[in-house]
């Protein structure tokens, strides 16, 4: 799965000094307020024990822990890019993998979160007795392992990279998957991974809406409960979608690449990365800040008085 910002190597292609402090603005400014937001979301999360204690918030965490970090190394990689800065081949794959490891666990900890919403109303007896928090941990848990396993293939194919015919481990280029994955071993590792992990979590979180819609309709005599649980499951299946249609972006890159001249494909670029992979970040806060009336009053104390206990 390759991120965007780390496939911005003609991203600044032709476009001058104006131009590229424009778009780093642009975008450095909404990043800063994304992840201010998601810091404070953490403290908050962290500072109450209910949060502490309950499935649904410790997932919560993971997820914007994982979106944070890749945000933050998202943005970083875009400026750099914009500032024609380059990088080291080992500092360039150790950001990339890092990268590729977060992106990974957003979209799997939505399963986990869908799920959970499942069990929540079609067993609300048994949803204590079902969802642990100790379990809870250890999905977690097999979460990281699982995308830090795909991590481990992707160092092994690096392997295959011709460092011994570079002159020097200092990069030519902007820091890009691109640069770094050359074999062809590798791309169809990378098709095969992601169509597995798009279908699998499409099924996945489908399926809870499904069951949790079909529940709802049959046994719920509160309609706004009934509603505002589905919408709970179709905003979590929005969010599955925005983020795995990010593995789709390289491979529509590479087609356009070769009808369109390379400065719309540049501007192309940083369209794709405010509104595929900026975006759907911001709606992991908005959606439990704005909806849970539990965490939205603490959240808001924090964000005004970060420094309040």
């Amino acid at each position: 799965m390759l991120l965007t910002a780390r496939s911005q190597s003609n991203v600044s292609f032709g476009l001058g000094f104006t131009e590229r402090w424009l778009l780093s603005t642009l975008t450095t400014l909404p990043c800063f307020v994304l992840i201010l937001i998601n810091v404070t979301m953490l403290v908050t999360l962290r500072r109450k024990k209910v949060f502490g204690e309950t499935s649904r918030y410790i997932l919560l965490f993971n997820l914007l822990l994982a979106d944070t970090v890749l945000t933050t190394l998202n943005q970083l990689l875009y400026i750099l890019s914009m500032g024609g800065l380059f990088l080291s081949y080992p500092v360039c794959g150790v950001l990339i993998m890092i990268a590729t490891l977060t992106n990974e666990v957003s979209p799997l900890t939505l399963v986990a979160m869908s799920l959970e919403r499942y069990v929540a109303v079609s067993f609300p007896l048994r949803h204590a007795v079902i969802v642990t928090m100790r379990g809870t941990v250890a999905v977690i848990g097999v979460l990281w392992a699982f995308c830090s396993l795909n991590i481990l293939v992707r160092v092994l194919l690096l392997l295959e990279f011709p460092f011994d015919r570079l002159e020097s481990l200092q990069m030519q280029h902007f820091c890009s998957s691109f640069l770094m994955f050359i074999t062809p071993k590798f791309h169809e590792y990378d098709k095969a991974y992601t169509c597995f992990l798009f279908i699998s979590a499409s099924i996945a979180v489908m399926s809870s809406y499904i069951g949790v819609m079909v529940v709802a309709q049959s046994a719920s005599k509160d309609t706004s409960s009934a509603r505002k649980t589905r919408n709970t499951l179709l905003l979590h299946l929005i969010q599955l979608a925005l983020s795995l249609f990010t593995t789709m972006h390289n491979s529509l890159l590479l087609a356009m690449s070769t009808v369109v001249r390379r400065r719309v494909l540049v501007a192309v670029q940083n369209v794709f990365y405010v509104f595929i992979i900026m975006l759907p970040k911001c709606l992991n806060p908005l959606i439990y800040v704005l909806r849970d009336p539990v965490i939205r009053p603490v959240f808001m104390g924090n964000f005004r008085c970060p420094l309040k206990n």
